[in-house]
């Protein structure tokens, strides 16, 4: 075995990394950029090097500048993780040119299975079913035109050597194919450095189906049965399970053999993914490899109670697998949901910013690999993943229980987070009847608004918290009833005022004899008359209130000027009275001419300006376009009107809220 191991990425996958070699007594070595100094996957390292600046191409895909650190600090070997360096070949050769082993197959499987189109004829030849449609060679729209009319709509436009999602669009509409390739080839360049798509016929609503393959270097290859990854919202995987209710014995080993075959026209070793679409009659057909380990791995894990990590490592190190394909079967159903900084409730759009509470669910059957901390700050330069959440139970429905209960007590607050759709999910008829397919989000409303008014618990519950947490305001000596830690004087008193919804809210918490608490909300009691609550601060986030015996608990944290309270998945947002000031006074009553202006919906770089100065537009007309977290979004004219005023360029870089373009409406404002 290794004595010495980089891991090239960050993230949880790093630290999924890191702790499998610490097992192993292997030294794990971390590398980062300059914003992720501080990371998780740093601080948990035997030894950390930074690698560069936040740019991801100058720093996780910096070759030499990891392969510098490599040399220097006598590295045998580098697990590169998923994403960044994972599936490039040319990382894979320059490994092996600087005496370092790659942690993965060699350097002609990544290019034959990273090329979509290579990939299919390499496994066609094997007697593996695909995808008809139209495997490139050209670049003009017209060749691409000619072709898609030939498959017939709808159709799917893929990058060549992409994955995740990138450079890929679903066309139905004939109209829209040319916009729609240049979307797709100008992703695609982006993510991969190669503009390169070709075109397949559209499944329509099809099952995800993926199968998890090992191979060693002896020829030895077997498959660890599959994940079913059919929740996927713009081709990013949401939830992931194995196994799978759609196959039956016979059908699992059909496409478990052909999986395996797949695997062996590449000659391929280390652990990989061999994924296919399966359509409402049964019938499959292969999708893509990816040459290196999946997110979803744990799935398989608790299944198959095996290590995946670790027998990558022993793989690589030269051992031969000792696992057998009839030493393979599934015991019980496990879960897995993705956790990510964004805000379902507006648009899914990337959420950046300090994570001010981080509190996984624990308990049997729940495991939660971590990126991220409390305190980690979340920027718009990597993936939106912070955590997985995987579940297991001894039949699916055990383990969608098990799932909904942990969503509810997974405290995240200070960016926003998918878990409400994740739980809305968790508890929707379909997905719990296994009726489920790639169109799964599209044709699910789960109404995901944001929580607007705050019910009166969680208002109870912000005072009390506020009355016991330690304030920058107090006074910590012996005549402050309030002071942190003890029980406050019998009779103290504290009022506070918060805005929810559309409403002020006034509190008063009394403190009792009995060193309990009776609150009135707007004069009102709440809970009953005279009587009185318990409340526990457990460690700063933690609040915990006992109303004769039924105990609730939240997670709180202060941003600014808001309190924001997680409540069984729910996050609201409690906002202070802002003092009045000289300029507030003076402002107070005001009212401006100003042109409207469309800002960004978050932090990220401009991609393209679609106007000028002086130009009309219709409504929903897109006038801007800006990338964040390797996905592009529209910035759209929210009426017909005409632009006054365009303040950046592409390739800038702007920060969330900040004015992108003024606009005014038809006729004026």
């Amino acid at each position: 075995m290794f004595e010495r191991v980089l891991i090239a990425n960050r993230g949880e996958i790093a630290v999924r990394v890191i702790r499998a070699c610490q097992e192993l007594g292997v030294r794990a070595i971390a590398v980062y950029s300059d914003v992720d100094r501080d990371a998780l996957h740093v601080r948990l390292a035997d030894e950390a090097y930074c690698i560069g600046p936040a740019p991801a191409r100058e720093s996780y895909l910096n070759i030499e500048a990891i392969l510098k650190v490599a040399r220097a600090h006598g590295v045998q070997a580098i697990h590169p993780g998923y994403g960044f360096l994972s599936e490039n070949a040319e990382f894979a050769v320059a490994c092996a040119a600087a005496g370092v082993v790659f942690i993965g197959p060699s350097a002609e499987a990544i290019r034959t299975m990273g090329s979509k189109t290579a990939a299919k004829r390499a496994v066609e030849e094997r007697g593996v079913p695909t995808v008809p449609g139209y495997l490139g060679g050209s670049s003009e729209l017209r060749v691409f035109r000619r072709e898609a009319e030939r498959i017939g709509f709808p159709l799917m436009i893929k990058a060549a050597a992409g994955g995740g999602g990138k450079g890929m669009r679903a066309v139905t509409d004939p109209n829209e194919f040319a916009e729609a390739l240049a979307a797709a080839q100008r992703e695609a360049l982006a993510a991969f450095g190669d503009d390169a798509v070709f075109l397949e016929k559209l499944i329509v609503r099809p099952r995800h189906i993926e199968f998890q393959v090992l191979a060693d270097r002896y020829g030895h290859t077997i498959h660890l049965g599959e994940r079913e990854c059919s929740i996927q919202r713009r081709h990013q995987k949401v939830i992931e399970e194995s196994p799978s209710v759609a196959l039956t014995p016979e059908l699992r080993a059909k496409m478990g053999e052909a999986a395996v075959r797949a695997a062996q026209a590449v000659g391929y070793v280390n652990a990989g993914t061999v994924e296919f679409l399966l359509d409402s009659s049964g019938a499959y057909y292969f999708l893509e490899m990816n040459t290196r380990l999946q997110v979803e791995h744990p799935v398989t894990e608790s299944v198959m109670g095996v290590d995946l990590v670790r027998h990558q490592l022993a793989i690589a190190a030269g051992e031969r697998l000792a696992l057998q394909q009839e030493d393979i079967a599934p015991r019980g159903h496990a879960i897995e949901a993705r956790l990510y900084a964004e805000d379902p409730a507006n648009g899914y759009l990337p959420s950046t910013g300090r994570v001010l509470v981080f509190s996984p669910p624990e308990g049997p059957g729940v495991r939660v690999d971590a990126g991220v901390a409390a305190g980690d700050d979340v920027t718009m330069h990597y993936d939106p993943m912070l955590a997985k959440l995987i579940v297991s139970g001894e039949d699916r429905v055990a383990a969608i229980d098990r799932m909904g209960r942990a969503l509810a007590s997974f405290g995240v607050l200070g960016v926003a987070t998918n878990i409400p759709l994740l739980a809305a999910i968790a508890a929707d008829a379909d997905f719990q009847a296994g009726k489920t397919d790639t169109s799964f989000l599209e044709r699910h409303d789960f109404a995901l608004a944001a929580p607007r008014e705050a019910p009166a618990r969680v208002v109870a519950a912000a005072a009390l918290w506020e009355s016991l947490s330690s304030m920058p305001t107090q006074s910590a000596g012996p005549y402050n009833p309030w002071t942190r830690g003890e029980s406050a004087s019998s009779g103290a008193e504290r009022r506070l005022r918060y805005h929810t919804g559309a409403r002020d809210v006034s509190v008063m918490v009394r403190a009792g004899q009995d060193g309990g608490y009776a609150l009135h909300i707007d004069s009102a009691p709440y809970f009953d008359e005279g009587a009185t609550m318990r409340a526990y601060l457990a460690g700063e986030a933690e609040l915990a209130l006992d109303t004769e015996g039924e105990r609730s608990r939240y997670f709180l944290a202060r941003r600014g000027r808001e309190i924001l309270v997680f409540d069984g998945g729910t996050v609201y947002t409690l906002a202070k009275p802002q003092p009045l000031s000289v300029e507030t006074a003076v402002r107070h009553g005001e009212s401006g001419g100003a042109a409207q202006a469309l800002v960004a919906p978050m932090s990220g770089t401009l991609i393209k300006v679609n106007t000028r100065e002086g130009d009309t537009f219709a409504e929903r007309q897109t006038l801007a376009v800006l990338g964040a977290m390797k996905m592009e979004h529209g910035v759209v004219a929210p009426y017909a009107g005409r632009v006054t005023r365009v303040l950046h360029a592409a390739g800038d870089v702007v920060q969330g809220g900040e004015t992108l373009i003024e606009i005014e409406p038809e006729g004026g404002s």
